[in-house]
């Protein structure tokens, strides 16, 4: 008898463990790790965050900075990493990007993980030289379509979000252009302001100092519809149905993750990007906060994922 009831003491107890650790969670400092290095709009990103919710949880939450190999060093960590809700990444748009160009990649990106919310949309924003024809977006569709000689838009890089928008208005439009990379979005802008190609799907923080300027042309966004902070410029969409392209942030996890913990985890997030001094900033960035559900989110990564399958198969872009 004695030992049938320790047998039953100990299978309560086992069984119970998990569920006690939930309930504690989080009962140690986590880790967020971030595709990026210290200083620019990723890193910042993980650092209000994670400041907001260790004044929430009373942990510490430890940013942790793995730029590598286009996000992929840091999608490896966490993918691997035990699902108890204590190592997160700040994943975003590259992070599906990669798996349309990348065919080795190690691990699905979302299969392979636990999404819990996602944080923020951002569009791009077409630019031109201000000493450019069109003034109008309606104005360079008909200036591309109708361009004698070669005409080129350029990007932070292969595979890039500039690259992939350029392709899609290419593939929607019926214009030929031909892409020019350069390493970064900086000297991608630069390029533009020294008239050396045609236009640029960019990102809006770094285009608008030039548009504000004078120097660049703001034509219209890219995503579905336009956004809060810029009321007066047009959708891409506008013109051409069904043209989008969204940069994202949000976090996940590894794959089986509790639901406990992915709930606590997301009941945060929304109270984070619900502050009005995160919403600001965010909408100031020139993003728009989300604050999804995990289904919602798992969903919204599967599409992207398959979006960008198909461009690249159709295109033939590749890993720069």
């Amino acid at each position: 008898m004695r030992r049938i009831f320790r047998a039953v003491a100990f299978l309560a107890l086992a069984t119970s463990a998990p569920v006690l650790a939930q309930e504690d969670y989080p009962a140690k400092p986590i880790r967020l790790i971030t595709p990026a290095a210290q200083g620019g709009t990723t890193d910042i990103l993980a650092r209000v965050f994670g400041a907001k919710l260790a004044d929430a949880f009373k942990q510490q939450v430890l940013v942790d900075n793995r730029a590598s190999a286009s996000g992929v060093v840091a999608g490896e960590i966490v993918a691997t990493a035990k699902p108890d809700g204590y190592t997160l990444l700040l994943a975003y748009h590259q992070h599906t990007v990669n798996a349309a160009l990348n065919p080795k990649l190690p691990y699905h990106p979302v299969n392979d993980f636990s999404p819990i919310t996602q944080l923020t949309s951002a569009a791009l924003m077409l630019v031109v030289n201000s000493s450019s024809p069109p003034k109008t977006l309606q104005e360079f569709i008909a200036w591309t379509k109708q361009f004698q000689g070669a005409l080129n838009f350029g990007s932070a890089g292969i595979g890039s979000g500039g690259h992939l928008a350029g392709e899609l208005y290419k593939q929607m439009s019926g214009v030929k252009a031909e892409h020019v990379p350069y390493k970064g979005s900086g000297p991608a802008l630069t390029a533009l302001l020294g008239g050396e190609y045609h236009y640029n799907f960019a990102g809006i923080q770094a285009a608008q100092a030039q548009v504000r300027g004078g120097r660049l042309r703001a034509l219209a966004v890219t995503s579905p519809r336009r956004i809060a902070s810029l009321p007066d410029l047009p959708a891409v969409a506008e013109a051409l149905p069904g043209f989008e392209v969204v940069g994202w942030y949000g976090i996940i996890g590894p794959a089986r993750m509790p639901d406990a913990i992915v709930a606590r985890l997301h009941a945060e997030l929304v109270k984070i990007l619900n502050m009005p001094d995160v919403r600001e900033r965010i909408i100031l960035d020139g993003s728009e906060p989300v604050g999804n559900t995990s289904e919602v989110f798992r969903q919204f990564m599967l599409a992207d994922t398959a979006k960008w399958a198909k461009l690249v198969k159709e295109t033939g872009a590749k890993m720069d």
